[in-house]
Formats: C-alpha cells, sequence, structure tokens
C-alpha cells in the first residue's frame, strides 16, 4: 500500500477552477470593484451625509437628543402642512429622527404633485440639501447602479454578484492549503508571487465575511429577478404578494372627506405592540379621506433583522387594521437581509463591515493587478491591447473610482447651493470623472499603467476634501471634537488618511520611475511594497 497520502482536491478539478476564476475576475473585476466599494461607503451612509449635508448637522448643537421627548402631533404634522402649502394632500411620509441622524425626513404628494424636504426635530424646515448625498447615490450605485428601467441594473448586480459566488468557491479548490495560506505573505521577493500571497491572504482571513455578503446580497434581490415564483401563486399581482409576504395593506380612497385622528396614541399602541421598540417611519395614505391609513415601520438599529414589523392604523378611528408577524421564510429572508444591508446600531460591527468591505476591494484589485504582472512575463517585447485594455480599465477601478468619488465630495463643497439641479450636476461629476479617469489610464498605459499620476490626484483631491469642509462649514477637527460632531470627524479623519497613504504611494512610485527611466516601468505594486 502507498504511502503517499493522497489529496483532498485533485490537481485536474483545480485546473478546471483555474480558468473561471481567472477570466470571472479579469472580465467582471471592475464591476465587482465598484459594488464592494460603494457597499463599503454605504455602511456609514448617514454618516457621510450629514458631511456633505451641513445643514443638517443640527446634532451636533443639542437641537435634539435620542432622549428627547418628540410628538408625532405636535413636531411632524405642522411640517407637513407647511409642506403641503394649503395644497390637497394625498399621501405623506416621514423619516424619524435617531442617533445617526438627528433630522426628519419628509415627503408629501398633492394634488399638485409631489414635494418633500428636511426638518430638525423641533419642526424647523432646512434649506434644500441640493445633493443626493450617499443615502440617494452612493447607496443606490452599489445595489442597482442606478439603472432602474426594467430592474436591468439588479440584473447586472446579480450576475456579478453570482460570480463573485462562484469565484470565492473556485479560489477556495484553487488554493486548497486554505490554512497554509493564512498564515504566508511575502512582501519581498518575486513581485508576483508578493501578489499572490496577498490575493490569498485577503480572501482567506476574510472569507466567512465574502460568502456571507455575497449569498445574502443574492438573496436579497431574488425576488426582482426571478419573479416566477410569485407570477405562479398570485398570477402576477406583485402587489397581493407582498401584501401576503410582508403584511402590508391597503384599501382605495373612498371619496368621503374626514380628518385623521391623533397620532400619537397610535404611535404609543405601536410601541407597546412591538414591545418598547421605537417607530422609525410614519406614512399616512389616503390623507384626509374616510378610508385613510396610517402605517408605522419599526426601527431596526436594535435588531438583526431587517423586518420592519409594519402596523397599520385607520387613519379616522385610530384602530388597528393589521399587524401580521412574519412566516418563517419571509423572516429568514428578512434575517439575510439584515445581514447584508448593516442596519442595526452596533459601532464595532459596523466598522468590521466597513473594513471587510474594503478588503472586498483589495482581495478583486490584486486579482487584476496579479493577472497585470503574469500576463506581463509572457508578452515581454510589446504588452498587447488585450494587456493595455485590462490595465486602463484595472486603473480606472482602483484610482478612477477614488478619484471619482472625491471629485464628486469636494464638488459637494464648492458649488454654490443656488446652481440649478445641483445634485445632478454633482452626478454627472461622478460619472464624468470617472470616464475621464479610465480614458486617461487608457492612453497613457504602455508598459504600466498611470498609478502614480491617479495617486497624485487621490491624495490631492481627498486633502481638499478635508480643507473644503473646514473653509465652508467652519468645522474644522478640533471643533468637531468640541461639538461631539462624531460622524464628521469620522469622516474628516478617512479622508485625511486617504490622503497620506495615496500621497505615500504616489511618492514612492515617482521615486522609483524617476530612478529607473532607462529601465521598464515599475509597476505601482513593487513601490507600495515598501511602503
Amino acid at each position: 500500500m502507498s504511502t503517499k497520502k493522497r489529496a483532498l482536491i485533485s490537481p485536474a478539478l483545480r485546473a478546471a477552477m483555474l480558468w473561471p476564476h481567472t477570466w470571472a475576475g479579469v472580465t467582471l473585476g471592475g464591476l465587482l470593484m465598484l459594488i464592494f466599494f460603494m457597499g463599503s461607503l454605504a455602511v456609514f451612509a448617514d454618516e457621510i451625509d450629514r458631511w456633505m449635508m451641513p445643514d443638517t448637522r443640527v446634532g451636533a448643537v443639542g437641537a435634539h437628543r435620542p432622549d428627547a421627548p418628540f410628538s408625532l402631533d405636535r413636531n411632524v404634522l405642522p411640517v407637513v402642512e407647511r409642506l403641503a402649502a394649503g395644497r390637497g394632500l394625498r399621501d405623506w411620509y416621514a423619516k424619524l429622527p435617531d442617533g445617526r441622524r438627528p433630522v426628519m425626513e419628509l415627503r408629501v404628494r398633492t394634488d399638485g404633485g409631489v414635494s418633500g424636504g428636511m426638518a430638525t426635530a423641533d419642526g424647523r424646515l432646512l434649506p434644500p440639501v441640493g445633493t443626493l448625498g450617499a443615502t440617494s447615490f452612493f447607496y443606490p450605485l452599489h445595489y442597482s447602479l442606478h439603472l432602474r428601467a426594467g430592474f436591468v441594473g439588479y440584473w447586472i448586480v446579480s450576475f456579478a454578484t453570482v460570480a463573485m459566488l462562484a469565484g470565492l468557491i473556485s479560489g477556495i479548490i484553487i488554493h486548497a492549503r486554505i490554512f497554509k495560506d493564512f498564515f504566508t505573505f511575502r512582501s519581498w521577493g518575486q513581485l508576483r508571487r508578493s501578489l499572490l500571497d496577498l490575493h490569498n491572504l485577503t480572501g482567506v482571513l476574510v472569507l466567512p465575511f465574502h460568502l456571507m455578503i455575497s449569498f445574502t446580497g443574492i438573496v436579497i434581490i431574488l425576488p426582482m429577478v426571478l419573479p416566477a415564483g410569485v407570477n405562479a401563486l398570485y398570477d402576477g399581482d406583485v402587489q397581493r404578494f407582498y401584501d401576503d409576504a410582508l403584511g402590508n395593506y391597503s384599501r382605495p380612497r373612498s371619496g368621503t372627506p374626514a380628518p385623521l385622528a391623533p397620532l400619537d396614541p397610535m404611535l404609543a399602541e405601536a410601541k407597546r405592540l412591538w414591545g418598547g421598540g421605537e417607530a422609525a417611519v410614519v406614512f399616512v395614505i389616503n390623507a384626509g379621506d374616510a378610508a385613510s391609513i396610517v402605517r408605522l415601520n419599526r426601527d431596526t438599529g436594535d435588531r438583526l433583522s431587517l423586518d420592519v414589523e409594519p402596523i397599520f392604523f385607520d387613519g379616522v378611528t385610530g384602530a388597528v387594521l393589521k399587524h401580521q408577524r412574519p412566516g418563517p421564510v419571509v423572516a429568514t429572508h428578512r434575517l439575510l437581509s439584515g445581514l447584508h444591508i448593516a442596519a442595526f446600531d452596533h459601532w464595532p460591527l459596523r466598522w468590521l463591515y466597513f473594513l471587510f468591505g474594503l478588503s472586498g476591494c483589495v482581495l478583486i484589485g490584486t486579482g487584476l493587478l496579479y493577472w497585470l504582472e503574469k500576463r506581463r512575463v509572457v508578452e515581454t517585447a510589446v504588452v498587447g491591447l488585450g494587456w493595455r485594455s485590462v490595465g486602463a480599465l484595472a486603473c480606472g477601478s482602483i484610482t478612477g473610482l477614488l478619484i471619482a468619488t472625491l471629485a464628486m465630495m469636494a464638488a459637494n463643497r464648492l458649488l454654490p447651493a443656488t446652481v440649478p439641479s445641483r445634485e445632478l450636476v454633482e452626478a454627472g461629476l461622478f460619472f464624468l470623472v470617472w470616464i475621464g479617469s479610465v480614458i486617461h489610464a487608457a492612453l497613457r498605459t504602455r508598459r504600466d499603467p498611470p498609478w502614480a499620476a491617479q495617486c497624485w490626484a487621490v491624495a490631492a483631491l481627498a486633502g481638499a476634501c478635508v480643507g473644503l469642509n473646514w473653509l465652508t462649514t467652519g468645522e474644522h477637527p478640533l471643533r468637531a471634537i468640541a461639538l461631539g460632531d462624531w460622524p464628521v470627524l469620522g469622516v474628516d479623519a478617512v479622508l485625511a488618511l486617504t490622503a497620506w497613504t495615496a500621497w505615500r504611494v504616489a511618492r514612492r512610485l515617482s521615486h522609483r520611475l524617476s530612478g529607473r527611466r532607462d529601465a521598464p516601468a515599475v509597476t505601482m505594486t513593487e513601490a507600495t511594497d515598501h511602503v
């Protein structure tokens, strides 16, 4: 009998997995980088919103505290009436203030159209914010790419997420010595070996998180991209499906005018039914009608599940119309959704989500760089069009995405509030700068993409954002500490760290390039090995 140990995974299977693993990363790496990076920013979307919307920083000066008495009738209804401006109300909703967002967000639909705004907890309307911020731009870019028509963006993200999950599983098969890879990182010697070690290290170290976030991402949008079950059971009636599955309730207007009952007793009853839970959102449907409905959603900051436990009240009598706990399938879906979205109020876990999301960017980025370096060895004389294309896309997906994000944040502080459609100008600038960075990389890529130039741009923009926040709002770090405005201070700190890191990398790259003008171009990763 042979004493040789039999391999757990056959070499043939590992070789078979290498091709799809490699080409899924090369072809979809840029898209996955966007998804992971924007998902990481979305973890702190409310905090980035406060940085981009200075008028909402009212929590720093004591305009609202979580334990202050709050009344829907006294604090919310007057603001709704001012937004309606005498026009007939149809529906309205208000997102209530909490510890992370100290202002209310309101939308009203009247006979004259839809309007909205933000207000402090004591009912003072704020000026238009003039920006989509992280909540309405970075976060939707993560899951829909802002391509809502026909759910095409959801389909693209779903396909990329499935590819990511397949890449992780194939990576486990390829790197069968998973525990040995965990303790292996050589930042010296051969560049390709160092890149592969870093790729393996980030893949193994955060593997459970990457598997969880990819799987739950697919689960969340599954009913949208695969609606066959809904169509079969509900004859395509999506509204009836959501009414049954999520406990929704709806009814048409009666046409008979009727006043709205006081909201505070409904809020107290909802808190009792929730076992002491707090309300996050209030909806009033068919306002001013005898068939009006008041819906209260529970805040999910104190729980892992994303189940908002909606409670529906009769808007005229205040009686409970429906309060349905989800069944086991829906409860599981809501739990998996909560694991992915991380709406819970737990700061250590929130930071871990942010750092682990960025580790996914490192995993994807090192995979692209490893392919480029390995391919460079094959194409020793003149790199081909394929290599230059992947190099330009890699540069645009890594440094270019950072440049576009920072350019949008800088524009947020520079654009006057009177600019028409200011929020669309910011969004348009993001895409223009991003496309411009890819074009710049394509034009400059010969033996290596222009990493140094784009790293200098990242350092300059990140530092400028910190300075512009100080100049335009007067809130420098010391003042933020004095006011207890930790969200804004945290964003400034991350921006400063980004500027310092990009400066170190750019400086090392420039030094290497200037010292080897007659030699083949140095790669970005060679320089970063010494930072």
